[in-house]
């Protein structure tokens, strides 16, 4: 398993039960990440508003707002929507909690008792999709970066050629204020927020 000490990414526990809580702590542990607690569906919900997470492993039976209620919740968030969720589920829910989980976006479950090998495998390919994704948007960033320095070197160019130059279009002009109009274009962000 590749983990990463010098980075670490943060996990959302949430089960109602004490017990619980330490067995999946003592269990993640060894992943070396930051753990966060929630003994509730609305402690749960509270923790994800304030910071970001790389996965949640989610008790389906807690009293008040249960997993499958939390789940949904999550998923309703334009800010946590995309957070992968883990459903911990007893062997007493089978082929009807995975279609209600599947339903409302878990990524995946597991049932208890726990193996501890396979929820830290688990754990660990969602951390490995975060860093990766969060790899890729410092590289677009990046790119946009240079593209964006690129842009500023050409208009400054274009602007010494309009300096230096006493008529009012010269030639050329117009098809590099189209050229520049067009990459700039392609960085701004459209009305679905998306750069296109």
């Amino acid at each position: 398993m590749s983990t990463s000490h010098a980075d670490p990414s943060s996990i959302l526990i949430v089960d109602d039960m004490e017990e619980n809580l330490i067995a999946f702590e003592a269990v993640l542990g060894p992943l070396h990440q930051h753990l966060v607690r929630a003994r509730s569906g609305e402690q749960a919900l509270k923790a994800m508003l304030r910071q970001e997470f790389a996965v949640v492993l989610l008790d389906v039976r807690m009293p008040g707002m249960d997993g499958f209620e939390t789940a949904a919740n999550i998923k309703r968030l334009d800010q946590t929507k995309d957070v992968p969720i883990i459903l911990v589920t007893g062997s007493e829910g089978g082929a009807d909690h995975a279609y209600r989980g599947y339903a409302i976006g878990a990524a995946d479950f597991i049932a208890k008792p726990v193996d501890p090998w396979v929820l830290r495998t688990k754990v660990n390919v969602f951390l490995d999709l975060y860093r990766k994704n969060r790899q890729l948007a410092v590289r677009t960033v990046t790119g946009d970066a240079d593209r964006l320095t690129e842009i500023t070197d050409r208009l400054s160019r274009i602007e010494l050629l309009l300096r230096d130059r006493p008529d009012t279009d010269p030639p050329g002009l117009a098809d590099r204020i189209a050229e520049l109009e067009r990459a700039v274009g392609t960085l701004l962000p459209d009305r679905t927020g998306t750069t296109r």
